[in-house]
């Protein structure tokens, strides 16, 4: 049985839960190999930005502003990967949160190259 809800009931989720699924979300997506560094600094300890593993995060009033830093693999367009990684922060974030996504930028900080070939034919 569930009690009725309160006027003052409140649910409050963690930086850290909001940052394990965009980092999730970005990870599933085909091309991408892992998360890079996010930046920071004392500039963000000052603004108090959630972030971690990649991913930078700023809420205002409910809405989510996602930053995420990734590695790409060398063979994919880079282009659709990236929409591909904004389409799934997004909806995971709305989906799984309820929560309104102001925008999701995408940095690909560095390419994987799975084999380096020797050119020295020796």
């Amino acid at each position: 049985m569930v009690s009725p809800r309160h006027p003052n009931d409140t649910v409050t989720i963690a930086p850290g839960v909001l940052l394990t699924i965009a980092r999730l979300a970005s990870l599933e997506v085909p091309g991408v190999v892992r998360m890079g560094n996010t930046p920071g600094g004392v500039d963000r300890l000052f603004r108090r930005v959630p972030a971690a593993n990649g991913v930078q995060l700023a809420i205002n009033d409910g809405t989510v502003t996602a930053h995420l830093y990734v590695v790409a693999d060398a063979t994919v367009n880079l282009r659709d990967m990236c929409m591909s990684v904004q389409k799934s922060v997004a909806r995971s974030i709305r989906e799984i949160l309820g929560m309104k996504v102001e925008s999701v930028n995408v940095h690909v900080e560095d390419v994987h190259f799975s084999h380096v070939e020797d050119s020295s034919g020796g």
